[in-house]
C-alpha cells in the first residue's frame, strides 16, 4: 500500500500594517490643538510639548522597521489656520524582503486655508535586498505653508553595506488648489550600488535629501539657503512661493550635518527635538 500525504501549502509570513490618521484644528484661543486621532496596528504618536504653536506628533514604527509586504499609511489635516508639525521617532529602516514583494508607505497630507504644516521625518535607511514602493501626496490651499524634508540612505556606512541588490520606488506630489506644483520620482532597481556611482546620478554618494518649501515668503529665503548649502546641493525656486533645495552626501552623518542648518533657518528654529538627539 503506497500513503500519500497531502503537500502543505506555502506559509504565509506575518507582515505588519500600520495606519495613522491626524488632524488639528485652531481653538477659539487662536491656539492649535489636535482635533482627531486614529492609530491602528503598529503605528503609533506621541505628542512632546513644544514651544513653536504648532501641534507636534512623533510617529512611532513599533514594528522596529519595514519589510516586503508590509503596509503603512499615513493621513494628516492641518484645518483652517491650525500648525501641524510631523517627525518620527528615529530613522525609518527598509529590512531585505523576503521575495520581490516591496514594502508600501503611503502619506497623504492635507493644509487648509492660513493654515502651516512640517512634514519632518528622519532619514530612510534601506538595506541590502530592501524593496520600498513609497508615496507621498500633499494638498494645499493656496493660502497654506508647507514645508518637507525626505532624507534616504543607501546602506549602513558603518557596517561596510553595499546595496548590491533591492528596489525604490518613490515619488512626490505636491498640488495646489488640486493642481501639481512639483513633481519628482526616484526609481531604482538591481545593483543600487552601481548606479548611485553614476556621476549622472549620484556620483558615488550614499545619502541624498529633498527639501521643499511652498510659503508666500520662500524667495528671500533662498540666498540664505544658498550660504548654508556644501558643495554637493542646490537650491533653485520653482515660481516665487515653492523653494527646492536638493543635497546629496557621502554617508547619513554629513546628510544630517546639512539639513539640520537649513530646517532651522526654515522653521524658524522650531525643528522638532528628535533631529537634535
Amino acid at each position: 500500500m503506497t500513503a500519500h500525504f497531502p503537500i502543505a501549502p506555502k506559509q504565509k509570513l506575518q507582515r505588519a500594517h500600520g495606519v495613522l490618521n491626524i488632524s488639528a484644528q485652531q481653538d477659539v484661543g487662536g491656539v492649535s490643538r489636535l482635533k482627531n486621532l486614529r492609530q491602528q496596528g503598529s503605528y503609533r504618536a506621541i505628542f512632546p510639548r513644544t514651544i513653536s504653536g504648532n501641534v507636534e506628533a512623533v510617529i512611532i514604527n513599533t514594528a522596529g522597521g519595514v519589510t516586503g509586504g508590509d503596509n503603512f499609511s499615513t493621513t494628516a489635516v492641518a484645518h483652517e489656520n491650525a500648525g501641524l508639525s510631523l517627525t518620527t521617532q528615529a530613522a525609518e529602516r527598509i529590512y531585505r524582503a523576503p521575495d520581490k514583494t516591496a514594502g508600501l508607505m503611503k502619506t497623504s497630507l492635507s493644509v487648509q486655508k492660513d493654515a502651516q504644516m512640517y512634514w519632518l521625518p528622519q532619514e530612510t535607511i534601506l538595506f541590502d535586498g530592501s524593496r520600498l514602493k513609497r508615496r507621498l501626496d500633499v494638498d494645499l490651499h493656496a493660502n497654506a505653508k508647507f514645508l518637507m524634508v525626505e532624507p534616504l540612505v543607501f546602506g549602513r556606512e558603518a557596517s561596510g553595506e553595499t546595496l548590491r541588490s533591492g528596489a525604490l520606488n518613490d515619488r512626490v506630489c505636491i498640488a495646489i488648489d488640486a493642481q501639481p506644483i512639483y513633481l519628482d520620482r526616484i526609481k531604482l532597481d538591481g545593483d543600487i550600488a552601481s548606479q548611485l556611482g553614476r556621476t549622472a546620478i549620484a556620483n558615488g554618494a550614499r545619502a541624498m535629501a529633498n527639501i521643499v518649501m511652498v510659503d508666500p515668503n520662500a524667495k528671500p529665503l533662498l540666498d540664505q539657503v544658498r550660504a548654508l548649502l556644501p558643495a554637493c546641493a542646490g537650491a533653485s525656486l520653482l515660481g516665487d512661493t515653492t523653494l527646492v533645495v536638493r543635497i546629496l552626501a557621502a554617508d547619513s552623518f554629513v546628510l544630517r550635518t546639512a539639513i539640520v542648518p537649513i530646517l532651522t533657518l526654515l522653521t524658524n528654529n522650531a525643528v522638532p527635538k528628535n533631529w537634535r538627539l
